[in-house]
């Protein structure tokens, strides 16, 4: 299920996470050339994304949401 980013936050080993509106968190890492995010690298980047949706894969399953920093 396709759910909006609506804002970020950084995980213990410092990897941007998107909060989605669904209240799950995903990973949005740069890690060419497997996954090349390069929006992520930046606040202006990571801003034009917002609203942006991602296939959220604990939609899918019914998974609780997830807890925010």
């Amino acid at each position: 299920m396709k759910q909006p980013i609506t804002g970020y936050h950084k995980d213990e080993e410092d990897h941007w996470v998107a909060q989605l509106a669904c209240g799950h968190n995903q990973h949005v890492r740069h890690t060419p050339p497997w996954v090349n995010r390069l929006w992520v690298t930046t606040a202006e980047g990571r801003d034009s994304m917002l609203g942006y949706e991602l296939a959220c894969r604990k939609c899918d399953t019914g998974a609780p949401p997830d807890d925010r920093p």
